[in-house]
Order: structure tokens, then C-alpha cells, then sequence
């Protein structure tokens, strides 16, 4: 079964986010990305999943995307095809920050698809 375990979240102060839910949650901070305009993504994580607070850079604040860890990107990529999906699979970089590829649910919804999972 497939399991989330990512979520992303937008925010114009990455760093007020991520002491917000270290402080009210204990989350703990497992990387961070590369500073760029004066932000900075930072990864969190509880142990299980990987949230992601990244910067808005002017986009609305709030969830973004999430992602499943899969036994098989493919197997699932074809079966949201064939059930609905309005796009996938789409590759990302694979240099560690992000999932594998990215499908999109019936309502355009991001969702990130991963054999390997998100550091927790």
C-alpha cells in the first residue's frame, strides 16, 4: 500500500514556519535547501513524514503539494492514468530534495511519487 509521506507547504517567512512547528509539534529539521532570495526550503520531519516549508515567492501560502512513497512509480503512474489523472508522470531533478516524478490528481492537484521516500 502506498503511504504518505511528504507534504510541502509555501511560506513567506520559511524560518518563523519551521520554529512554529519544531516549537508547538517537536518536529525536528533534517535539511535544509539553498538560500535563494533571501529564503531558504527547510525539511522537517516527526519520523515519519517529510514536510517541506519552502518559500512563496509570491505564490498564495498554504499546502502545495504531497507525496506518496510507491512500490512502483510505474505500476502507479499507470494506474492514475487510467482512473484520472490529468497529467504524469512528470520527472524532477534527482539530486536528493525531490520526489522522483509528479503526477496530477482529476483536479489538478500536484502529487509526488516516490520508490525511495523523503528523509524523515
Amino acid at each position: 500500500m502506498a503511504k504518505i509521506r511528504h507534504i510541502a507547504v509555501l511560506s513567506e517567512d520559511t524560518q518563523k514556519l519551521a520554529n512554529f512547528y519544531q516549537t508547538t509539534f517537536g518536529m525536528r529539521e533534517v535539511s535544509r535547501g539553498q538560500m535563494r532570495e533571501g529564503q531558504q526550503a527547510i525539511f522537517m520531519s516527526d519520523g515519519y513524514i517529510n514536510m517541506a516549508i519552502l518559500p512563496a515567492r509570491g505564490r498564495e501560502e498554504g499546502i502545495n503539494h504531497f507525496g506518496f512513497e510507491v512500490d512502483s512509480i510505474e505500476k502507479t503512474s499507470h494506474v492514475a492514468l487510467e482512473t484520472g489523472a490529468t497529467q504524469g508522470p512528470e520527472s524532477l531533478p534527482r539530486d536528493g530534495r525531490f520526489a522522483e516524478v509528479f503526477i496530477q490528481d482529476p483536479m489538478g492537484q500536484r502529487v509526488d511519487l516516490s520508490e525511495r521516500g523523503w528523509k524523515t
